[in-house]
């Protein structure tokens, strides 16, 4: 049995070079049946692999409890949400860089879901217009500073952080320091969580005034 950690699924059974250098133990597989005699701790499962749905749904039987993040060499909205919805945790271009494949891994082993920043943006978008209003406010947002909590109701709304960068006059560096200060402070894993924090919120302006 291959105990290879990630278990990468594609057609012609290749690890991509920037696959190999994300992770050293890494091995793959040409398809489903090959992949039950693994015993991977992440599975990441090309779109270019025929019928690669039912082999997201196949891997929910051969391997319960391992994540699967799903690879497209031309991600789009319906694929991923396709995706999501048949239990992949994550969806990512198959080009990724190795440090961004790295960083899928991060959010899906600590709970997270991995769909990428354009993508998210429009699903936490999505998720705050549908639920605005429809909770009460979260007492964990008093904890922020103004400016943590002005950049934590942008992304909830589905700003990406260039966008909160352009329009808090920061640099992007900046939105990334104060957004992990906001999830750990918060509690919270993703960006999507975090809408759903502020999906009840029911301040309209700017930030809380604090000193």
């Amino acid at each position: 049995m291959m105990n290879a950690q990630h278990l990468f699924i594609t057609p012609d059974a290749a690890l991509q070079p920037r696959w190999r250098e994300a992770f050293a133990d890494a091995a793959a597989v040409k398809d489903m049946a090959a992949a039950a005699a693994c015993s991977p701790g992440l599975i990441w499962l090309s779109t270019r692999l025929p019928e690669w749905k039912d082999a997201l749904a196949l891997c929910a039987k051969q391997h319960a409890g391992v994540p699967v993040v799903v690879l497209d060499l031309q991600p789009n909205e319906r694929s991923a949400l396709q995706a999501l919805r048949d239990g992949a945790r994550g969806y990512c271009h198959a080009l990724a860089t190795p440090g961004l494949l790295r960083e899928v891994v991060v959010a899906v082993r600590h709970g997270g879901v991995w769909v990428g920043p354009e993508l998210m943006a429009r699903v936490v978008g999505a998720a705050h217009r549908a639920l605005a209003g429809t909770a009460a406010q979260d007492a964990r947002l008093d904890i922020l500073s103004p400016r943590e909590w002005d950049v934590a109701r942008a992304v909830a709304e589905g700003a990406t952080n260039k966008e909160v960068a352009t329009r808090l006059d920061i640099t992007e560096r900046t939105v990334k320091a104060h957004l992990s200060a906001v999830f750990e402070k918060l509690g919270v894993r993703d960006r999507l969580q975090l809408a759903l924090l502020f999906a009840g919120e029911q301040r309209t302006g700017s930030s809380p005034a604090k000193v």
